[in-house]
């Protein structure tokens, strides 16, 4: 203890004089400040004492959270999340070009049968409209719809239609993952995507009956008639088709929309077919009546029509202008190859006997004028036509032709015998809507060759119709063809 009193610079009570070999002194501990612990004021060491613990405490709080492993997860979702995004955003970029490249795979499809069924100079027209529907509009955006005839598929002759739409898609987040497209939109990086189609065109169908359907009304209606025979030939409707009790005894009966019952083979679904005589309206001669055109006198007491409206005995013009009706006074013949018989806003009144074409002889009957509700455009009045249209010229095949811009009063009604049609060539009545249970033969020296283009038709129970189309090819006729849809090769 005495050693301890001296190492304090004291000495002990009662002790005497340090002896000759004390204990050792011990150094004197220094503070943080350089000074001697002994000469620290008692607070300056309470002070290090609590500075001295909180460094012990930080230490351990160090050690507690390097060993803290609660926040790793967080850490490898932060360094994985760029990944994660690109790819998410790769699958569904993947998935949209899925869907983008089977939509354009449908319109090019779709587009190449439109072409083959088309099969006119207007094919890519068509095609490229058709596309459109689907949404692909051609120079759109990066859209290119190319059409072509014939196609490079193999096996494809003239009668194939290729379509390709190509599109680019830009890119959104597939860039993340560093994927650059296939091909550069607007100066950005894009994916180049395409769909290819190849369509065979079928042998188009050819019509005696056409039903144009343009008022929209059902095209073919028939009720019972067993003695129609329309065998050999077609019959199409723009719209929809029903034939009760008898088929009509045609080859092939189409129809845009439904058929019922009409022709031995009974097609619906069919593509419509446009009118194909329309523009012969531009052979119609100009009209040189001045604005007068007789009219049949409606009582007794009313003036007969002049002499230049009324026709009998053998004839032979090659082109005749009836300004207003013209009637029959005794059997008519027409006497030349190709005969031109206009009619401007008035109508044919047999008047009970017959028009006739002999043997070498044609005739084509035009119906042409304005829309005036005064005036008839039909033939009438309980005779019989018997003509045969001219096998050449401009009205080749025609033996009765209805000016397309006509509309008013071009119905025709026909029952029984009033008037008999022996005729050999088209019957075009665009607009009419026509009603039959009367009788249609051939000519008496044409050929087996009867066509009809209406708006609709009806034929009822008595009504006995004979068409045939063997002979129109040899006697300047073609028949309206169509409804054979385009079928796809590749």
């Amino acid at each position: 203890m005495n050693g301890l009193w001296v190492g304090l610079g004291k000495k002990a009570p009662g002790a005497q004089s340090p002896v000759a070999r004390p204990w050792p002194a011990k150094p004197m501990r220094k503070s943080l400040t350089g000074l001697p612990m002994s000469r620290l004021p008692i607070a300056s060491i309470a002070r290090l004492s609590r500075t001295v613990a909180h460094l012990r405490n930080g230490t351990g709080m160090v050690r507690a959270f390097a060993a803290n492993q609660s926040g790793a997860t967080m850490i490898l979702v932060a360094l994985c999340l760029p990944a994660l995004v690109g790819a998410m955003g790769l699958s569904a970029e993947v998935s949209y070009w899925y869907l983008r490249q089977r939509a354009m795979q449908n319109a090019a499809d779709a587009a190449a049968i439109a072409a083959a069924t088309n099969g006119t100079s207007g094919y890519a027209a068509e095609a490229k409209a058709v596309a459109a529907q689907y949404g692909f509009h051609d120079g759109s955006g990066n859209i290119v719809v190319a059409v072509s005839n014939p196609a490079t598929a193999a096996g494809c002759t003239s009668n194939c239609y290729s379509v390709t739409i190509s599109d680019k898609v830009p890119l959104f987040l597939s860039e993340v993952v560093g994927y650059l497209g296939t091909a550069t939109a607007n100066k950005k990086g894009a994916t180049g995507l395409s769909a290819a189609a190849v369509a065979t065109s079928a042998n188009a169908i050819s019509y005696c009956i056409l039903a144009l359907a343009g008022s929209g009304a059902q095209g073919i209606a028939s009720n019972g008639v067993p003695n129609a025979n329309l065998r050999g030939c077609d019959v199409m409707s723009n719209t929809s088709a029903t034939c009760n009790g008898h088929n009509l005894n045609a080859n092939v009966g189409s129809a845009h929309s439904t058929n019922n019952g009409c022709g031995i083979v009974q097609n619906s679904n069919v593509p419509v077919i446009m009118d194909p005589y329309s523009s012969r309206a531009s052979y119609i001669p100009a009209d040189n009546c001045g604005g007068t055109y007789y009219q049949e006198p409606a009582k007794n007491k009313d003036p007969a029509l002049p002499s230049s409206n009324q026709m009998s005995g053998s004839q032979n013009w090659s082109q005749k202008i009836i300004c207003g009706d013209l009637q029959l006074m005794g059997d008519t013949t027409i006497n030349v190859a190709n005969g031109l018989l206009v009619i401007e806003n008035g109508q044919l009144d047999t008047n009970g006997y017959t028009l006739q074409t002999p043997s070498g002889s044609g005739l084509t009957v035009v119906f042409t004028g304005s829309n005036n509700a005064s005036y008839q455009h039909i033939p009438t009045g309980g005779g019989t036509l018997d003509i045969a249209a001219p096998s050449s010229g401009a009205w080749s095949g025609i033996a009765i032709y209805q000016d397309p811009n006509l509309t008013t009063n071009v119905d025709v009604s026909y029952a029984g015998n009033s008037p008999t049609w022996e005729l050999s060539g088209m019957v075009y009545l665009p607009h009419a809507s026509v009603s039959f249970s009367g009788a249609v033969n051939k000519s008496s020296h044409g050929s087996y060759c009867f066509g009809m283009v209406i708006d609709n038709i009806t034929v009822n129970g008595t009504a006995d119709i004979f068409a045939g189309d063997d002979q129109c090819s040899s006697s300047g006729l073609v028949l309206p063809s169509g409804g054979a849809r385009g079928t796809l090769t590749d």
